[in-house]
């Protein structure tokens, strides 16, 4: 009886979908009772992408119809090289300020997250309307994931997309037109080139493996593929026309040489992918997901059962690390110098399939073992708690974040700082040009400057070689700065070789620069008039550099100091 009861609880769907709501809702609470007092992520996110979307905001450029120019961002950047006006985010953006926005586009990742995962196991999986607890359970993990915050649903909303794809599928000119109305929006909120290229493709040979072995054409389906890859196009109209017709400027990105890993090294790199994931899609799944699929499998063929599509997408994820892995093999650079699409683009990319996959597999492999094994139903939710609670719980930004001494949102803008600084040069900000050491440039950027260094996904291959000038000799000092930055060079940084690629000098940790070595007059050429230095250099009288002040608030993370390029 007590059984019975408990078990119950564990049927009632409405039920266990309210309990998943409220530790979304306990995982989202930082944000909203905190606000710019919360530790969120730093990597792809303060330093680049929320300063993208601010910028944006402000700038009356939203919905540009040509590949105008931003003059504050190293002396113009095109504004191709910024979101597109029709990217939900830039909305967001626009009407809130910069926190509340992020705060609500976590919100809307998480629940989408939740709610597309449980529709697609509830409604394609042969025990999600059976066992609740797995389906909801399963879905709760896929929702309290680290995701990349900037990548909205392009992780988050692809179980959902497929959701409505598959469903269309099915139920053809049935489809509620809800399905189409929300199939329509996920653009808005995902990237194209991140994720739902290659999802539209797999859509699009689902579609014509449909036509060829059933002889029909099946107009719905094909109607919901061409509706979005339409709706795609036309978001991203600026990148598209820079890409592949004249653009008035050559990206840096003609000029990528990625790919130069060994054979043994691209080995490594794909168990370490299929392991542990990308910084970009984590997963969590090394501690209990994998170790729960390899005990359904040994269960299956104790119990002569045949897990036909949990080893399959199994296999699908040990493919695609192994595929991301080899897109960096030099073996690879045969194509990529041949043919500029795989250079420019990265096809590696479709390794972001592989949180979906991991969650929908955990969900396969738990009910195996609530079926097939006694005492299996109490394992099964064991395992859920432990994943969801004692995984991904103690994930969330605000935890994970505070915890490494990661600065808050506030305290990495430092706005009232950088306010002073203004206020002591005394000159209108479009008169001079800054550039950073020892912090990210994007946060002068996000307070107004106009600076020569920047962070972002395309910019002139010209000026990254001019102001490749000013860095040269530290980068000969440190190879693997100039690797990254020659190869990649996304970051057009004030490069320090005693610093690598460490750019979080706080207050608290700002030892000097030792012996500085950069080009001050090729930064004269560009512009360049100030430092904004979070660590003071040693041998700045050599390098014609003038000590102007030092800059500290208490609500800043940076003690600043301020030298004028004489």
């Amino acid at each position: 009886m007590m059984w019975s009861t408990k078990y119950n609880c564990f049927s009632n769907h409405k039920l266990l979908i309210g309990i998943a709501c409220l530790v979304i809702v306990a995982y989202l609470m930082p944000y909203y009772i905190l606000g710019e007092d919360t530790h969120i992520r730093v990597h792809d996110n303060l330093d680049s992408n929320i300063v993208w979307y601010h910028l944006l905001a402000e700038s009356g450029q939203i919905f540009s119809l040509t590949d105008t120019i931003f003059p504050n961002i190293i002396n113009g950047l095109p504004r191709s090289s910024l979101p597109s006006g029709l990217d939900a985010m830039v909305w967001l953006y626009t009407m809130f300020e910069p926190m509340t926005a992020y705060s609500i586009g976590q919100t809307i990742m998480r629940f989408v997250a939740f709610f597309g995962m449980y529709l697609l196991l509830k409604h394609f999986t042969s025990f999600g309307r059976k066992i609740p607890i797995i389906t909801v359970g399963s879905s709760l993990g896929f929702a309290l994931l680290p995701y990349w915050p900037s990548g909205m649903l392009s992780i988050a909303g692809l179980p959902l997309a497929l959701f409505l794809f598959l469903s269309i599928r099915k139920y053809g000119k049935a489809t509620p037109w809800y399905y189409w109305l929300t199939l329509l929006l996920i653009p808005f909120l995902s990237s194209f080139v991140l994720t739902f290229v290659f999802f539209l493709t797999i859509m699009g040979l689902i579609w014509l493996i449909d036509w060829i072995r059933l002889k029909q054409f099946h107009w719905p389906f094909f109607g919901a593929i061409a509706a979005m890859t339409s709706i795609y196009v036309l978001k991203n109209y600026l990148l598209i026309t820079s890409m592949f017709f004249s653009s008035g400027f050559t990206s840096h990105r003609d000029a990528l040489n990625l790919g130069h890993n060994s054979l043994q090294r691209s080995v490594e790199l794909s168990f370490e992918n299929f392991l542990y994931g990308h910084t970009h899609d984590m997963a969590q799944h090394y501690w209990i997901i994998i170790p729960v699929i390899g005990f359904a499998f040994i269960i299956a063929g104790y119990r002569s059962i045949k897990p036909t599509w949990l080893l399959g997408l199994f296999f699908i994820n040990f493919s695609l690390s192994i595929w991301y892995a080899f897109w960096y093999w030099e073996g690879w650079r045969v194509v990529k110098d041949n043919f500029m699409i795989a250079n420019t683009f990265n096809f590696a990319r479709i390794h972001f399939f592989d949180p979906a996959i991991w969650y929908i597999c955990f969900a396969l492999a738990l009910a195996i073992i609530w079926k097939h094994l006694r005492f299996g139903r109490f394992i099964a939710v064991f395992l859920i708690i432990a994943q969801c609670g004692l995984v991904l719980f103690p994930l969330n930004e605000e935890s994970k974040y505070n915890s490494i001494g990661t600065p808050t949102f506030k305290e990495f803008y430092s706005e009232e700082l950088f306010t002073e600084i203004q206020l002591y040069i005394g000159k209108n900000l479009e008169d001079y040009r800054v550039v950073s050491i020892g912090m990210h440039p994007t946060i002068a950027q996000y307070n107004g400057f106009y600076t020569l260094d920047t962070y972002n996904n395309s910019f002139p291959l010209g000026y990254k070689q001019a102001f490749r000038r000013i860095i040269a000799d530290e980068l000969e000092k440190n190879p693997l700065l100039e690797n990254y930055f020659d190869t990649w060079g996304g970051r057009l940084y004030m490069y320090v070789a005693e610093h690598g690629e460490n750019y979080l000098y706080t207050k608290n940790r700002n030892d000097p620069i030792e012996d500085l070595d950069i080009n001050t007059k090729a930064l004269k050429d560009l512009g360049g008039e100030y430092i904004l230095a979070a660590v003071p250099i040693n041998n700045a009288e050599e390098l014609h550099l003038t000590l102007e002040k030092t800059f500290e608030h208490p609500n800043a993370a940076w003690k600043i100091w301020l030298y004028h390029v004489d």
